[in-house]
């Protein structure tokens, strides 16, 4: 069984130069300019992160750092070969 998707037509307002790399990127991929845009923005509301990945950003965001800091590649590579 088919689904149909209900579209309702909007208008905005763009900057020129944006309404130009638009168009620009929809003939690259041979897309329409609507369905180029539509396919950008679905991406944007419905990409959710995974639970691992949400847990990366929210360690990232909160500044800890768990994980050691090297001044110089010579010491990343004596702590390397200290482990083996």
């Amino acid at each position: 069984m088919a689904t149909s998707v209900v579209r309702k037509p909007a208008s905005f307002r763009l900057r020129v130069d944006l309404l130009d790399k638009l168009k620009l990127k929809a003939e690259k991929e041979n897309r329409t300019l609507n369905n180029y845009v539509e396919s950008v923005l679905l991406g944007i509301v419905y990409d959710e992160p995974n639970e691992v990945t949400k847990a990366a950003i929210k360690e990232a965001k909160s500044g800890k750092n768990p994980n050691k800091v090297y001044d110089s590649v010579d010491d990343l590579f004596k702590d390397l070969d200290a482990k083996e």
